[in-house]
């Protein structure tokens, strides 16, 4: 059998504290994670990173470093690889609804995330917080793109 792990990519935002977060409805429940999806056909993981940022928080996003590459298997049985980026947000896009199944973006402390009454997506969602504040950082120079 061939394994064939879906490949995600995250970005992690901090601003004073706090981390970006989206709170979406998947499978009729309502979880938090970064805003994240999966790499398509032809992207970078760059370019992958910045489009799903503007998709999921209509703010521009510009990767400063990796943070980490994540290994998952889900109760479910899939398996994801996160590339997960460290960055910033830059321009407000106002005119661009939140993809759905994005309701809501929010600022939230670890101590918030960690409340019982909020769901995370996955495991990672922490995993890559406590990285972050653990002050993991790799180049982006990591990453290579080869042509043909």
């Amino acid at each position: 059998m061939v394994w064939k792990p879906d490949v995600t990519v995250a970005a992690v935002v901090a601003r004073d504290g706090r981390f970006l977060l989206v709170e979406e409805r998947i499978r009729g429940r309502l979880v938090f994670n970064q805003p994240a999806g999966h790499l398509e056909d032809g992207e970078t993981l760059i370019d992958a990173v910045m489009r799903e940022a503007l998709e999921e928080t209509a703010c521009s996003f510009t990767p400063q470093s990796l943070l980490g590459v994540y290994q998952w298997r889900s109760p479910r049985g899939r398996s994801t690889l996160r590339f997960a980026f460290v960055g910033a947000l830059g321009r407000q896009h106002p005119e661009r609804a939140l993809d759905p199944p994005i309701i809501a973006t929010h600022w939230l402390s670890r101590e918030e995330v960690l409340a019982p009454s909020r769901a995370l997506r996955s495991p990672l969602v922490l995993r890559c917080i406590d990285d972050y504040l653990r002050g993991v950082r790799l180049p982006l120079e990591a990453l290579a793109s080869v042509a043909r």
